[in-house]
């Protein structure tokens, strides 16, 4: 191979670390761009469809429990937070013991949710044949939580995976991108939350 290959070679921006971290940053941006039209979408809908029909003005207050389950999500963008700061300053125990913690945050705030759901069905789901405009507020609920649930379990996967190589050594204060790109997903899963649950508080 020749000296200017291999210097080629060598300057390849996947075959630089930061720069490989800084490519993989920029995908993940790229990503959380089309998830946030996503659930844009889905806000935009379920605000056009609150405003166009005639929406029942006895509908109760959106579980309470919700509170809990934005408080858990609220904690565990806070632990995702610590296990960043953990890895950039080597801190492994600590990084181990946050990714877990957050792992574990992220499983209940799953369970609060269904247990939120069925609340909101125990509540509303006989008056379903009644009115098409029940059907809109429970099928809203549904959809807006919904589609942030299912991308909290993809999230847990992802998160798994860390936490589990966490606890096999594989990061360094140098290179911990996995933890990175985790911490990014995590706190826009929370901020699309916090926007979520303040519309259904006030949108119901």
């Amino acid at each position: 191979m020749s000296t200017a290959a291999m210097n080629h070679r060598r300057t390849t921006p996947f075959k630089d670390d930061h720069a490989r971290f800084e490519a993989g940053r920029l995908g993940m941006w790229l990503f959380l761009a089309s998830l946030g039209m996503l659930f844009a979408a889905s806000l935009i809908g379920y605000l056009v469809i609150r405003v166009t029909i005639d929406w029942p003005r006895d509908l109760p207050v959106v579980p309470p429990i919700l509170w809990i389950s934005t408080l858990l999500l609220g904690v565990s963008s806070l632990t995702m937070q610590s296990a960043v700061n953990a890895a950039r300053r080597n801190e492994i125990t600590r990084l181990q013991m946050t990714m877990a913690v957050t792992t574990l945050l992220a499983g209940l705030f799953l369970v609060m949710q269904s247990f939120a759901w069925w609340a909101w069905f125990d509540q509303l789901g006989e008056r379903w044949a009644d009115s098409n405009r029940y059907r809109w507020a429970l099928t809203g609920f549904f959809v807006m939580t919904g589609i942030h649930a299912l991308h909290v379990l993809g999230g847990i996967w992802p998160m798994l995976l860390v936490t589990a190589r966490a606890f096999a050594g594989r990061y360094t204060a140098e290179r911990h991108h996995g933890v990175h790109y985790c911490a990014m997903y995590w706190h826009f899963l929370g901020a699309v939350w916090v926007v979520l649950f303040i519309t259904l508080l006030f949108g119901t």
